[in-house]
């Protein structure tokens, strides 16, 4: 059982890539079942079933006219975690990276809102837990990033949402873009520790408002690191590799 499981995920996968890179254009069909078989080394359940994966997640279409066809990139559904991670590990483009800004920015100060009227004692905790770890790779060396990730995550999971926390997921993996150029940039998680440390002291203290003005300030800072990066035509991150590592101040 594990191992059809591990030939469905890695079909998968390798289907989903493909489409997301462009080796299967917009509108053309897959190849036949036989020759997928045959390239990718698995039975035709292996590709029917991944087949199915991908029709739910938008990427292809199915039909008895229609045979299987790939869909336009509007299409998909940019809130399934193996969706953008493909796009990431396919590379980052512009378009994706607007879009993120776009969505944390609807997004966030709504949840953090939330978390500020309705934090439990354990939320902050974990969040607090979060934020020491930024500290500490801040000032020793270490995985900023993942910190981060666990602070922003812990947020949307203190709204007390089950839809927040749901879109948690595909918002992690939407948030590591950001925060792997924030990072990147000299000082960046610096001077944005404290830009933190603000959001969490509006949450501890239940001021929505503040907690509002407060995530705002941390996204549109994030914002102006993408667009410098973006400008400058720097190459982008590659999120196929682990989190970038801060060195010792």
């Amino acid at each position: 059982m594990g191992l059809a499981k591990n030939f469905h995920g890695h079909t998968v996968e390798l289907l989903g890539e493909a489409v997301i890179t462009g080796r299967y254009a917009v509108g053309a069909s897959l190849p036949p079942e036989p020759m997928l078989c045959e390239e990718l080394g698995v039975s035709r359940t292996v590709v029917r079933e991944a087949v199915k994966s991908l029709a739910a997640k938008g990427l292809i279409i199915t039909g008895p006219k229609l045979g299987t066809r790939v869909l336009p990139s509007d299409q998909w559904n940019w809130f399934d975690p193996d969706v953008i991670t493909w796009q990431a590990r396919a590379g980052l483009t512009p378009e994706f990276l607007r879009d993120l800004q776009d969505l944390r920015r609807v997004v966030e100060p709504a949840a953090v809102r939330l978390a500020a009227e309705r934090a439990t004692q354990a939320d902050i905790d974990e969040i607090e837990a979060a934020y020491a770890g930024m500290k500490q790779a801040v000032e020793h060396g270490g995985d900023y990033v993942t910190f981060d990730l666990r602070f922003h995550n812990g947020l949307l999971r203190a709204a007390g949402n089950r839809m927040l926390t749901q879109m948690s997921k595909a918002l992690g993996a939407l948030l590591r873009t950001s925060f792997e150029i924030s990072t990147s940039r000299k000082d960046g998680p610096k001077l944005s520790l404290p830009l933190h440390r603000a959001v969490l002291d509006a949450v501890i203290a239940h001021d929505p408002e503040g907690a509002e003005r407060a995530v705002i300030r941390l996204i549109d800072g994030a914002r102006k690191d993408i667009e410098e990066v973006l400008g400058s035509r720097r190459r982008l991150p590659r999120l196929s590799r682990p989190p970038l590592q801060l060195k010792a101040a």
